[in-house]
């Protein structure tokens, strides 16, 4: 066999060996888009391995006729996911960090945090109501969304509109929006209109002064899978990470999951750290807002951080400094308990009984 035949052989056993890292995603068109552009950034990173995408349905893609605030399981688009990689059938799974309660199950922890796109909601307009704002649109208007939290905060500030549960992935709301009358027009999350490649349909940008939102994709991986932890966690990038578990700690003390209106938002600045959370009651007439900020050193670029791996609220980030993480952490902390200390307890206990009721 000549020497061509003698490696082309080799090439070929080499590639029959190569490692394969199978990546859960749930099965919506926005959803494999995200876990595409995160499996393409590991090829590039990994040219040895092989990625395989296994995508499935969750219980929140298929409880379509019920507000999600309603269903009462904080792990609706997760469950599935982290069942499979409890299993062993995948070594990693992508997720819309929203997605993932705050107190993640044994055995899980959030190996990396991409970085962060907009982290802005936007107004999408039925056909007839294009060139209109929030603002503009006639009285009783109805608008969808999927979240109290926007719904609360929106209602405060958009009294002369209704606000109503809309349900199902990206394409399914639009064509709801278009083809029924029902809604003039819904909220969406702007970095996935813009992954979906939808940013003309946007009619209007929402800023945290209007509705607070924070929005970034996280890559779950078993806890002890220390391979996986290191293939995963030079994805983290450190300002997102910083501002995820800064929001992470705040939601977290609040108890903050899809039943209440509880929204958070950071701004990072001149080493400064911004974190402004709020509460408010169903109908958004009650509210409570503060903002507090803390200095933290973001790293330019990933340094050794500590030997065990401890986490700090679900995130395992090993090369980020562990002095950064906790002030991000004691930052979320101390405005919840802010919060609580000023009656916000009162507020989300009403809002979670009124919620529980209907």
């Amino acid at each position: 066999m000549s020497g061509n035949g003698d490696a082309a052989a080799t090439a070929e056993e080499n590639s029959s060996k190569m490692r394969v890292i199978r990546v859960g995603t749930r099965k919506s068109q926005l959803a494999r888009i995200q876990t595409d552009s995160v499996v393409a950034t590991l090829k590039a990173l990994y040219p040895g391995l092989q990625f395989e995408i296994i995508a499935m349905s969750t219980t929140g893609d298929k409880i379509l006729d019920t507000a999600l605030s309603k269903i009462g399981e904080k792990s609706l688009f997760t469950k599935e996911l982290e069942l499979a990689l409890e299993r062993n059938e995948v070594d990693l799974v992508v997720h819309s960090l929203k997605d993932l309660p705050t107190v993640l199950p044994p055995g899980f922890t959030i190996g990396a945090i991409c970085k962060r796109e907009s982290p802005y909601d936007a107004v999408v307009f039925h056909p007839k109501f294009v060139g209109k704002t929030l603002e503009t649109l006639p009285e009783k208007s109805v608008v969808g969304t999927s979240s109290l939290r926007r719904a609360a905060q929106l209602q405060r500030k958009f009294p002369h509109l209704e606000f109503k549960s809309i349900r199902g992935n990206l394409n399914t709301r639009l064509r709801k929006l278009d083809e029924l009358q029902e809604f003039s027009a819904i909220i969406l999350a702007a970095a996935g209109l813009q992954r979906m490649g939808w940013q003309n349909r946007v009619g209007q940008i929402l800023h945290p002064e209007e509705c607070m939102y924070a929005g970034a994709l996280g890559v779950e991986v078993r806890a002890k899978d220390q391979d996986v932890l290191d293939l995963v966690g030079v994805l983290h990038d450190p300002e997102t990470l910083l501002r995820c578990i800064a929001e992470r700690a705040f939601l977290r003390h609040l108890e903050g999951g899809c039943s209440v209106p509880v929204a958070v938002h950071t701004a990072m600045k001149d080493g400064q750290l911004y974190l402004t959370g709020g509460v408010w009651s169903l109908n958004g007439a009650d509210s409570m807002q503060e903002t507090m900020q803390a200095t933290i050193h973001v790293p330019a670029q990933h340094e050794d951080g500590p030997e065990d791996d401890p986490q700090l609220v679900g995130i395992t980030a090993r090369n980020i400094p562990r002095r950064a993480q906790l002030a991000a952490e004691s930052l979320g902390i101390s405005l919840a308990t802010l919060l609580l200390n000023k009656g916000a307890k009162n507020i989300l206990d009403v809002a979670r009984q009124l919620n529980d009721a209907h």
